[in-house]
Parts: structure tokens; C-alpha cells; sequence
């Protein structure tokens, strides 16, 4: 059975849009029979962040929803609490920099150094303050279908976005039962997941029945963030490490990994699945569909 990609964005709040002019560029290479190739590339670009008058880290992004980024990597690291008086988000387009404003001083301010965070893969900056916040942390046995975990890879992997166009991209999605609300991408994971938290934090949304569908790898640190924003479960194409399972499993997170077609399997939280839907009746991916490399 083969799955059509679907230029319906209607359901999402926030959706990818792989046209926007400052997000790619067209780029000529040459391949492999000494052809003109020409194709489209990701854009990176530099995002420096202040608390105040500290300047906290410079990340490299794609460069969109700047301000969902800088409140949300500085609430994931512990530096902004969720009842933070913030009194101002302010991006200069021409520097490169997010100021986030609050109206007192915080506490990590004096503290901090100048840190660099790079868009590797393996390389996301950690700062000890993230184990802290996961001290008392319970997150609510929220249960989840089965039927929506099938339904949600379906929409998320035929919906237009940067990595079906140009690749070299991570993707996470905040979802409430089977429908997809935010549709965050950029190099790293790690910001698509920063952006999704300033957003909520923005917007005042709640955390108890929603779900995190990510693309990438489910590593201690998405772990980690996923906790700290209060999301209960957390569901990826990609496997998990050992660490990134302990801690789903101390803080009661629900952990599905590996999800392609009709398989995944889950490492935490199982008690908390409800099988509504036999596995077998679920459509296998047509590898045309697979999230393995940008579509030709």
C-alpha cells in the first residue's frame, strides 16, 4: 500500500514550510556521471541568546521561530522557571540575537559562561543544572492508544516539510491524541524540541496529554527534556540509548522507539499503552515513504 504525501496542514497549528526563501537555497553540485546536479540545502545560520545582559549560548539553526528557540533551550536547561515574570523577547534579525527579559535577575546569570552549541548530532550543550531539575520529577501515567501512535507517524511522515525537501534536518512534533499540533524542524533535534517548549511556554499550554514525536535519536538528553517539559510520552522512528531508557523509566516516561510501519517497540511505560488496533491491519511503509534521505 502506498502512502501519498498529503499537502493537508489544516489540523497543525504550526506546520513546516519547506517554500520559505530564507530556510534553503538551490546549491550545483556535480554526481556521480559528471552531471550538473542542482539541488536544495539546508541553511545554517548562528542564533546568539541573552538572559538579560548574559549572553548564555550561541546555537546553530535553521533561523525560524527564533524567539520559541531562546525561551525555550534557556527553560530545558533550567535557567528560566515556568513562573518566570518574563517581560520581553527580543530578536534583532540583523545581529542574530534573542534577548530574553525578565524582570528580575536569575539565578544562573553569575554563573555562567560563554558556551557554544553546536548542530552535531552527538553534540548538544548539557549544563549540570538539567540532572537538578529532574529532582521529584513524576510525570502523570497518562495513557496512550496505539491506534494514535500508527495514525500520527502516517500524517507526520507524508506531511511537506524541510526534510522531505532538502534533508540533512530533524524534526519533532507535539501531538495530542491522534492529532498533530506543532510541527517543529531544524539541524539539530535539540532545537526543534527548545522551539516546541518556548511555544508552549508562550502560549500557556499544558503538558499532561500530549506526546512528542521526534525523528531523532532517543538519547539522555531528549529524554531529559522531554521530562523536564512535563510530556509524558515520547515516541521516535530512532533507537534509544541505555541512559535515555533508565531515565524514562525513573521519571515514568512513556519511551517508544524504532516506530516504522507497523513495528515499534516500547522500553518504558508499557502499562500505559492501550492496543486498540491489531498490527497486522496496519499499512507496511513503501520505502518511497521511508524518512531515510530527502525525497528526489
Amino acid at each position: 500500500m502506498q502512502l501519498a504525501q498529503s499537502s493537508d496542514t489544516s489540523e497543525f497549528i504550526i506546520a513546516p514550510d519547506p517554500a520559505a526563501p530564507r530556510l534553503t537555497r538551490a546549491v550545483e553540485g556535480v554526481d556521480q556521471n559528471g552531471q550538473i546536479s542542482r539541488i536544495s540545502v539546508v541553511e545554517e545560520r548562528p542564533l546568539t541568546i541573552f538572559l538579560n545582559s548574559q549572553e548564555i549560548v550561541t546555537a546553530m539553526t535553521i533561523g525560524d521561530y527564533p524567539e520559541y528557540l531562546a525561551l525555550g533551550f534557556l527553560l530545558n536547561q533550567g535557567m528560566l522557571q515556568r513562573d518566570e515574570d518574563v517581560t520581553g523577547v527580543d530578536y534583532d534579525e540583523e545581529l542574530e540575537t534573542v534577548v530574553v527579559r525578565t524582570a528580575s535577575q536569575t539565578t544562573y546569570e553569575d554563573k555562567l559562561k560563554k558556551k557554544t552549541r553546536t548542530s552535531g548530532c552527538a553534540v548538544g550543550t548539557v549544563f549540570g543544572d538539567m540532572m537538578e531539575g529532574l529532582e521529584g520529577v513524576s510525570l502523570p501515567a497518562t495513557p496512550l492508544r496505539t491506534s494514535w501512535l500508527y495514525e500520527l507517524a502516517a500524517r507526520i511522515n507524508r506531511t511537506p516539510s524541510l526534510y522531505l525537501e532538502a534533508g540533512a534536518i530533524h524534526g519533532t512534533v507535539l501531538c495530542q491524541g491522534n492529532r498533530p499540533l506543532v510541527y517543529m524542524e531544524d539541524v539539530g533535534r535539540h532545537n526543534a524540541v527548545d522551539k516546541i517548549a518556548g511555544w508552549m511556554l508562550q502560549h500557556g499550554v499544558s503538558a499532561d496529554d500530549k506526546m512528542l514525536y521526534t525523528t531523532g535519536r532517543l538519547t539522555s538528553e531528549m529524554v531529559i527534556k522531554t521530562a523536564m517539559m512535563g510530556i509524558p510520552a515520547l515516541a521516535s522512528r530512532s533507537g534509544f540509548t541505555a541512559w535515555g531508557v533508565e531515565i524514562a523509566r525513573e521519571v515514568g516516561l512513556t519511551l517508544i522507539g524504532r516506530m516504522r510501519g507497523r513495528r515499534f517497540v516500547c522500553l518504558s511505560g508499557e502499562d500505559r499503552l492501550i492496543r486498540d488496533v491489531d498490527p497486522e491491519s496496519v499499512a507496511e511503509e513503501d520505502s518511497k515513504h521511508r524518512r531515510k534521505s530527502a525525497a528526489q
